[in-house]
């Protein structure tokens, strides 16, 4: 009996390091963050802890009575305090990262020799520091211009770090890429800006991995870009463009493919897309989109939205969505976000928590509709020709309604009913409910045409004396 105990131990501190290291492995080479990962996760060492107990005692307690041991404790602490010195190095990298050295700014050109590539060879640029331009065009050749940045105390200590370094133009494999070398990638002190034409058919990546812009146009096949703190715009594009970030704003514009954003960071901006477009990530936004053909995807870790096609404006920023003018199926599922939808023309099924929700229909719906929310207040605007069956109910609350004959009833708890039919003709079936807010059935205000101005009548003809005449 006296082994059990430290078989007991042994099964759970095994089990502890194997996790450990599993998540260290993660965040080396599967750029998991710790720090997201434990703010949102954290009660899994709990459940962990519990399920390894649970384990030990039902195993005809051959691996001991289950109780906690002072090795055990000591253990997790100190597999604790090892992933915290980890999120305290990737806090502190992150920040020297963005912190200002000081010192004078010094900027050299650079001059690379073009190279003649197929047309539709694979490119990746990639920059440690600096931003990055490319622009696609008829020639089959990669031309690059190139300035070397250096910020130091002394002109010539620039000149001393500038001088060795220079842009690659190398093949690798089937493919070509372009970057900068003959520094230290670790030496903040020092960026390259590049600028650079490339055959606009061929597939295209940029790759920046510490900090700079990036700015793609003109390319008539897939691009992929990977920034990691850094604005991205890209322009006049035929193919699909995804683009992946740690920080900063996207812009993208006249594009014919789909578009893909995932990451985190701060606005987006997407017009006049021919394809699809999908935000899934972490963005304080707005996310702001305008006439996306193929519709509009949007996960985020408080927002689900799925818009078949957007023919008007999106906008959804911190704590508001607006909606104008889409297309098709509209699903919504989010919380703590004010609500305003207008003018959809499909089905709409809507869940909302704790923000008001409103729905404005230009013209009578045809498809179903159904809105939910709780401890918030729900407002729907119809036109008055509309045809429809109804259904609306409310916790504790009032519903008011402008339709004739649609009256709603309240018990002696505070809770409001309303149940009946609107127009005269076969319509959609819509269901209203919420908690602890009230809700409103409005009817659409009608523009009455401003009838044509009557002409004056023509002046009476002058008839002369025949004198005159």
């Amino acid at each position: 009996m006296a082994g059990n105990p430290a078989r007991s131990s042994g099964l759970f501190s095994g089990l502890v390091l194997i996790s450990v290291g599993a998540i260290l492995l993660l965040h080396n080479y599967g750029h998991l963050e710790l720090s997201a990962f434990f703010r949102h996760w954290w009660p899994l060492l709990i459940i962990f802890w519990g399920v390894i107990k649970l384990f030990e005692r039902t195993m005809g307690r051959q691996f001991g009575s289950g109780s906690i041991s002072a090795g055990e404790l000591l253990l997790v602490f100190g597999m604790l305090a090892l992933m915290g010195m980890v999120v305290a190095q990737e806090y502190v990298k992150n920040k020297v990262e963005d912190l200002d050295i000081g010192g004078d700014s010094y900027s050299y050109d650079l001059d690379v020799s073009p190279k003649v590539v197929p047309a539709q060879t694979h490119i990746l640029v990639r920059a440690i520091r600096g931003d990055i331009t490319v622009r696609g065009t008829d020639d089959n050749q990669i031309r690059v211009t190139a300035k070397k940045n250096v910020k130091t105390w002394s002109e010539n200590e620039a000149e001393h770090l500038a001088r060795p370094v220079t842009v690659e133009i190398a093949q690798n494999g089937d493919g070509f890429e372009i970057h900068p070398a003959g520094y230290d990638s670790s030496d903040n002190r020092i960026g390259v800006d590049m600028e650079l034409t490339v055959p606009k058919k061929s597939l295209l990546a940029v790759k920046s991995e510490k900090k700079g812009d990036v700015i793609v146009s003109d390319q008539m096949t897939d691009v992929t870009i990977t920034n990691q703190n850094g604005d991205v715009e890209v322009r006049n594009t035929a193919g699909d463009v995804s683009i992946e970030l740690r920080k900063g704003d996207v812009k993208v514009s006249d594009t014919k493919g789909d578009v893909k954003i995932s990451g985190k960071g701060g606005e987006i901006e997407v017009n006049t897309a021919s394809g699809s477009l999908t935000v899934d990530g972490d963005f304080y936004g707005p996310v702001r989109a305008d006439k996306i053909s193929k519709g509009v995807r949007i996960v985020s870790p408080r927002t689900d939205l799925t818009v078949a096609a957007l023919n008007g404006h999106l906008e959804a920023g911190s704590g508001n969505l607006d909606l104008i003018d889409s297309s098709g199926n509209l699903t919504l599922r989010t919380r703590d976000t004010e609500v305003n939808v207008e003018n959809p023309t499909g089905k709409v099924d809507i869940e909302n928590r704790n923000a008001q929700t409103s729905v404005r229909f230009s013209t009578a719906p045809k498809d179903d509709v159904q809105i939910t929310n709780s401890s918030a207040e729900i407002s729907l605007t119809l036109p008055g020709s509309s045809s429809f069956e109804i259904v609306a109910d409310c916790r504790n609350c009032d519903i008011d309604s402008e339709f004739p004959g649609l009256q709603a009833t309240k018990n002696q708890s505070g809770d409001a009913h309303l149940a009946g039919k609107a127009g005269p003709g076969k319509g959609p079936k819509i269901t209203v409910k919420t908690s602890y807010g009230n809700i409103a059935l409005r009817k659409s205000a009608l523009s009455i045409p401003v009838p044509p101005k009557v002409p004056s009548p023509p002046s009476p003809p002058v008839i002369l004396p025949p004198t005159e005449q």
